[in-house]
């Protein structure tokens, strides 16, 4: 029995920022019973030198100062991404920012990178224990920055050694001018500085460094995208952020301003993802994020190039056992094709 199908009407009570930090309080009390999911040969993988127990993801912006990676993890993710982190705390933009779009099964944020700082970030990633499970850092840059691109510099020289894998967040369209980074030069510029960061930092074992982009890109601003991550030889791709289109709403919300994401996402991220795999050879692995909220979802997203999904906004509607769920979908797919790891479905739509 899932627990949220009680507890729902209790959070939707509140405004969704208020049942988010109740969500927040709950997990680091321990409050939310965790996952009994079993380990399963058939969804877990080797990626970038990491042991993914399966492939079901926490994208960033629910973890947003890393306070409850490990609950989380304890939910029956594979992974969890937390931030994005911007150098300087910053409050984020006017409240109300967030809004649930219940007849869409979608959610609108404009939060604007609110988080309490690297000095907070680090200090909670201090605490962590690698065995509890694969960590991402999300990084990104303060609103108000003169250089956004020192701002990523920052966050990666600063966090370096305390998580698994660093994502570099340019989509979000809730910072004004962010977007300006997935051009050409800019981008360029910008992975030049990061892998010469990760590479001074001479650590024993150089962390992934993957970057987000927007599923509001042309066609040409894709191919750019493709030809700066293969020439910088970037270690993968998150696909996608929250989008600027409206289209198919239906909630009296619809038009507040912001990125939305959740369920109406689905199709034009992975219309997306698709491209990219096709554009990057399936050279590098892609993890496909927008609208996923059951194992059906998932499995499309893997089968058109993503080696790794990651949900969010479903757990507004479903609760966080929606990742055990997922999994448990899944791994039935899977058998049903005739697959015994989850490797030989990515992107198998394209072969």
């Amino acid at each position: 029995m899932n627990l949220y199908t009680f507890a729902k009407p209790f959070f939707f009570m509140f405004l969704p920022e208020q049942a988010h930090t109740l969500a927040i309080t709950a997990l680091k009390y321990g409050l939310i019973p965790g996952s009994n999911l079993p380990q399963n040969s058939r969804l877990s993988q080797t990626l970038w030198g990491l042991n993914f127990k399966n492939p079901v993801g926490l994208a960033a912006g629910f973890d947003k100062n890393a306070e409850v990676y490990k609950p989380m993890l304890g939910q029956g993710f594979g992974f969890v991404e937390t931030g994005t982190v911007t150098p300087l705390a910053q409050p984020g933009n006017e409240q109300p920012r967030i809004f649930r779009l219940t007849e869409d099964q979608a959610v609108i944020n404009r939060m604007g990178f609110n988080n309490k700082g690297l000095d907070y970030y680090i200090s909670q990633l201090q605490k962590r224990d690698p065995n509890d499970g694969i960590v991402g850092a999300n990084i990104g840059a303060n609103k108000l920055s003169e250089d956004p691109i020192n701002d990523y510099v920052i966050g990666l020289e600063r966090v370096l050694g305390l998580a698994d894998y660093f994502t570099i967040n340019i989509s979000s369209p809730n910072t004004p001018g962010l977007r300006k980074l997935q051009g050409r030069e800019a981008l360029d510029e910008l992975l030049s500085k990061l892998k010469a960061v990760r590479e001074n930092a001479k650590l024993e074992k150089e962390p992934p460094l993957i970057l987000k982009i927007a599923p509001d890109l042309d066609d040409q601003e894709c191919e750019d995208i493709a030809d700066i991550i293969l020439k910088h030889e970037m270690d993968g791709l998150i696909v996608s952020n929250t989008t600027l289109s409206r289209d198919g709403l239906t909630s009296d919300q619809k038009d507040e301003a912001g990125g939305m994401s959740g369920k109406p996402l689905f199709e034009f991220s992975t219309q997306v993802l698709s491209k990219m795999y096709k554009l990057t050879e399936g050279k590098i692995p892609l993890i496909g994020v927008g609208g996923v909220s059951n194992g059906e979802e998932a499995y499309a997203k893997i089968r058109a190039g993503a080696s790794l999904v990651q949900l969010y906004s479903a757990l507004v509607y479903h609760g966080p056992s929606l990742a055990e769920k997922i999994n448990l979908e899944l791994n039935e797919l899977l058998r049903k094709d005739g697959f015994s790891n989850i490797t030989e479905a990515t992107g198998i739509d394209h072969k």
